[in-house]
């Protein structure tokens, strides 16, 4: 597979607590030239990317993140803002704790209630995966599929584990086929990426195949 046609499903990615500025108008000029499918940033400089990008390249953000422990308010309050800040994509973290508690109705309402914030933008749903079993992440291949959100994310990066392609080949088996599916955290290479898009994934959220590039 052709190295741009790889970046072209890349959500470039820049998320560490760290980030300044300088490192994210970088990593926007690193999007428009590599032809990323977005770049994924902190809430917190979405407004003055949005400003810089002036709709070159989508911007993408979290809500909830990393843990997914916030309450639904305020999930949904971080996507209003995002939004009205001009984020175009919304990766929200799922409330794990209710996961494990089975408490499904929640999470499934969670989840449509920050689509509703979401408008017409893209909503993806982190359901960090190295913390699940095989059971709860067939589980939320469910809710995810019934809950109008457009991607199923893999994973942080920030947990103990990334994208498999195991991972990539259940989402694929399970989820409805309007949910999409994006690989994220561990994605080392070019040939990493090339599998997972071969699994089923139409994203792939990294730093380093722009980086290697």
């Amino acid at each position: 597979m052709d190295k741009r046609v790889i970046l072209s499903k890349v959500d470039h990615t820049l998320l560490r607590q760290e980030a300044t500025w300088e490192g994210i108008k970088k990593l926007c000029d690193e999007g428009v030239y590599f032809g990323t499918a977005s770049v994924c940033i902190p809430p917190s400089y979405v407004r003055q990317t949005a400003q810089y990008l002036a709709g070159r390249l989508p911007v993408c953000t979290v809500i909830g993140f990393p843990n997914g422990y916030s309450t639904t308010a305020v999930k949904v309050f971080e996507t209003t803002d995002a939004v009205a800040n001009g984020a175009d994509e919304i990766d929200m973290v799922i409330n794990i704790g209710w996961l494990r508690d089975k408490r499904y109705d929640d999470i499934l309402s969670e989840i449509k209630a920050v689509k509703k914030a979401c408008g017409d933008k893209l909503l993806k749903v982190i359901i960090e995966t190295c913390l699940l079993t095989e059971e709860e992440k067939i589980e939320m291949c469910r809710i995810v599929s019934d809950s109008g959100a457009d991607f199923i994310k893999t994973s942080t990066g920030f947990s103990k584990g990334g994208a498999t392609l195991e991972d990539i080949r259940l989402f694929a088996a399970h989820v409805a086929s309007h949910v999409r599916i994006k690989a994220a955290g561990g994605v080392q290479s070019f040939e990493d990426a090339e599998k997972l898009i071969e699994a089923g994934a139409s994203r792939i959220g990294t730093s380093r195949l722009v980086r290697l590039m």
